[in-house]
């Protein structure tokens, strides 16, 4: 039985009460009670996502300062890829009397880049240094830099510890195994501290010969970038065992662990999710292991460092334990963790998106004959649920996810739509709008719509479309650096794909134009889960919403208007109608 009934239905008196009393109150509440229930949704789930954790050993304590940690003093457009560009001194020496705060020692990379100058200002501040040589493919070069390093060992015998000749130049297939011995060997016998070479541990175990000309064996394990990567809640785990497998593999050997670190940011690799708490998380186990057992670990690394972002993506620049920008510490000792410290301003925007797109469909509801039905209000409040918890997440992921002007145009863009989205499809949804197609917005002059609402709706779609077409292909073709677009994409699609569910024609013909891009976001879909596996949430997330707009594009439409009653059943008539009259008669 209908509860929203015409007036001419009834003609008894009975009908005509049962309308004035139960239809304008129950009109009235039931928008008032998704809101309501919106908000608190959104509330909730803020509250769970922010939820922090306080770890039995703080990752940063200064009265428990860490080994060593690697540094580099690289800022915002600095980077060592430019062999020109001298880092002050000045700029060296500040980073250098925060990390004495927390850190005995510090290990370098390289002598180039006014990096020479780190023993000297290390010594100031009571810092020891491991010494790095950034030794490569050019034998000229690797001959000056090792001519570089060597007064440098010799000038502070008691600042630098030890040098490390060379990092992972075997697995970058930069140097033989026995170049890099002979290159080793030269050193040696030029200083008198212990010297070592370093790289992954299955590089070691590959060119196990190496071994023989090291004082001690420098490894790095990075649980994150494993061929198989492994869960942060797992990884001081394997880390450990790594180390015990390499104890057995070079007896008599020191092992040191010469990067191990989790990034704060970043996409996910199978399990493997970045963020602020797995970071805290890992690096508080890893320290609390070394403690026990008493190995020596460098933790990798002390500050982000934003030019690696070009060659490794969002992950690659958020390794740090101090943030590149403030050079503070991320963590403060003793300070419960969370992954949104700033949750409480993300959740009041998410609540003004949510009463927005409220708003924007009440403020349409003067354009529309009759009431309309229960399913379209929950087709509102779930875009304004869906935007409201996600807003959040999609800004903060388009403040640290942007990188370069296309970066930011992309993700700026992204953004944008996730908001516009579910306002114009709120107001659709009201007018009994339905999804224009791609021709009636950029095809024939003669078939394009002239309504403003319309066409605005049209180029939101348009928009969308592109940016995750884009995505979706850069996560096929070139997907290892690539963050997962899943906020800003789920606040755009989710109110298509309702506004589609409800308000569609029960006939027209498929484009050609949707058509196509319904199936490459359809492949491409399919694609990404299975190489991205189904440990990968960032990854299903993103592939379910491209299927969401796929099967949004796919559907036949031609302009139709539906209104539906309390329960989401058609009213009395579907009406077709031209778009570049009747529609806008209606509005």
């Amino acid at each position: 039985m209908r509860l929203l009934i015409s007036p001419t239905k009834f003609r008894g008196s009975f009908g005509k009460r049962f309308h004035r009393v139960f239809r304008r109150p129950f009109s009235a509440l039931a928008p008032l009670a998704l809101l309501l229930l919106s908000l608190s949704t959104i509330s909730v789930v803020w509250w769970w996502l922010a939820a922090p954790i306080t770890l039995t050993r703080p990752p940063i304590d200064p009265a428990a300062k860490l080994d060593c940690i690697s540094y580099a003093p690289f800022r915002k457009h600095q980077s060592p890829w430019n062999s020109q560009i001298i880092i002050s001194p000045e700029q060296i020496a500040e980073d250098l009397t925060e990390l004495a705060r927390i850190s005995k020692c510090v290990r370098i990379y390289s002598v180039e880049n006014g990096l020479d100058r780190v023993p000297e200002l290390a010594s100031k501040v009571g810092l020891k240094v491991i010494l790095g040589i950034w030794i490569g493919r050019d034998r000229l070069k690797n001959a000056q830099l090792i001519e570089t390093a060597v007064p440098l060992i010799n000038g502070y015998p008691g600042v630098i510890t030890a040098i490390i000749v060379g990092s992972e130049v075997l697995l970058r297939g930069e140097m033989t195994a026995s170049d890099l011995r002979r290159t080793i060997r030269s050193l040696k016998a030029q200083v008198n501290i212990p010297v070592s070479y370093a790289d992954v541990w299955e590089f070691w175990l590959r060119y196990a010969e190496v071994s023989d000309d090291v004082d001690f064996v420098t490894v790095h394990m990075l649980p994150y970038w494993e061929d198989f990567p492994v869960r942060a809640e797992d990884a001081a785990a394997h880390v450990d065992e790594i180390r015990k497998q390499m104890m057995v593999a070079f007896p008599g050997k020191e092992i040191l662990i010469g990067e191990s670190g989790w990034p704060s940011r970043g996409r996910m690799r199978d399990g493997a999710l970045p963020s602020r708490i797995n970071q805290a998380r890992f690096v508080s186990e890893l320290l609390q292991r070394a403690r026990l057992e008493n190995f020596r670990l460098n933790l990798f690394e002390a500050y982000d460092e934003p030019w690696k972002r070009q060659w490794e993506g969002t992950v690659g620049g958020n390794w740090g334990l101090l943030d590149g920008e403030s050079r503070k510490p991320k963590y403060g000792p003793g300070a419960a963790v969370s992954n949104y410290p700033f949750w409480k301003l993300q959740l009041g925007c998410g609540a003004a998106l949510c009463i927005s797109i409220f708003g924007s469909a009440l403020l349409a509801l003067r354009r529309r004959r009759s009431a309309p039905g229960l399913a379209t209000w929950v087709a509102v409040a779930a875009s304004a649920t869906t935007g409201g918890i996600l807003l959040g997440v999609a800004a903060e992921k388009t403040l640290y996810e942007s990188y370069g002007l296309d970066g930011w145009l992309a993700q700026g863009a992204l953004l944008a739509l996730g908001i516009a989205a579910p306002l114009m499809c709120s107001d659709a949804h009201m007018s009994g709008r339905a999804l224009p197609t791609f021709a009636e917005l950029i095809g024939p002059r003669e078939g394009r719509t002239r309504s403003f609402a319309t066409t605005v709706l049209g180029i939101t779609l348009i928009a969308t479309t592109l940016i995750a077409l884009q995505s979706a292909l850069g996560l096929v073709f070139d997907p290892r650096w690539r963050d997962f677009p899943f906020a800003g994409l789920t606040m755009a699609v989710v109110p298509f794909w309702t506004l589609t569910l409800l308000n569609r024609s029960k006939s027209g013909k498929r484009a050609t134009a949707e058509a196509v891009f319904a199936t490459l976001l359809a492949f491409s879909a399919v694609y990404i889960l299975f190489n991205e596996g189904s440990q990968n949430w960032q990854a299903v997330w993103t592939g379910l919403v491209y299927f969401m707009l796929s099967t949004t594009l796919w559907q036949p439409r031609s302009v139709v208007a539906v209104e539906a009653d309390l329960f989401g059943a058609e009213s009395g008539a579907l009406q077709p109608i031209a778009v570049a009259t009747t529609l806008e008669q209606r509005q």
